[in-house]
């Protein structure tokens, strides 16, 4: 009977922590998607802001995060937004940023601070075929340049966009695209 109980105890504790271990884990993953999540309402209200009609598509558009139309509902801008924290050097977009889905397609960078920091908020707002271009550039010049041991580079579906004040490798440079939502009303108007 003493052994039953131990072996009792043993899995309630086993299982116990293998529970606190898949909360921490899943808090963790949470936290990234709330602030991805995030990013996507901010964007939204930017857009509402300007007299626009957005709706967040809470991942159930492949492509579109947000998608906005001007207020009699006759065009429409799909976006995909891609979440930073403010003062970072990088933003990762992944392999489908080299496809140029059309001009009523945006890439929005979304730069979100922590609570912890007074950073303010920082949007590049950048056409689909200027993206995509300039990354699958950037990818075929950092795959073909040898790396810090001459080494070359394993391919991957990760991408990159440098931001501000850094250029990416083929010189390619974000700033101009800084708050720049009349890129999309122009395209509504």
């Amino acid at each position: 009977m003493q052994q039953r109980l131990s072996e009792a105890s043993y899995q309630d504790n086993l299982t116990s922590n293998s529970l606190l271990r898949v909360h921490t884990m899943t808090k963790k993953i949470n936290n990234k998607n709330a602030r991805a999540s995030s990013a996507q309402f901010f964007v939204a209200g930017e857009l509402c802001r300007r007299d626009l009609v957005a709706v967040v598509t809470m991942g159930n558009s492949p492509n579109t995060d947000v998608l906005c139309s001007n207020a009699e509902g006759t065009k429409f801008v799909h976006i995909q937004v891609k979440t930073y924290e403010p003062g970072h050097k990088k933003v990762a977009v992944g392999k489908k940023a080299e496809i140029d889905y059309g001009k009523n397609f945006i890439w929005v960078l979304a730069g979100m601070p922590t609570t912890k920091k007074s950073d303010a908020f920082e949007y590049y707002i950048i056409p689909s075929n200027i993206v995509a271009r300039n990354v699958k550039e950037d990818y075929d010049k950092w795959l073909t340049t040898p790396g810090k041991n001459g080494q070359q580079h394993n391919t991957t579906d990760m991408r990159i966009i440098d931001l501000p004040p850094n250029a990416s490798i083929s010189g390619w440079r974000v700033d101009k695209y800084k708050n720049r939502w009349d890129i999309i009303e122009k395209l509504l108007s």
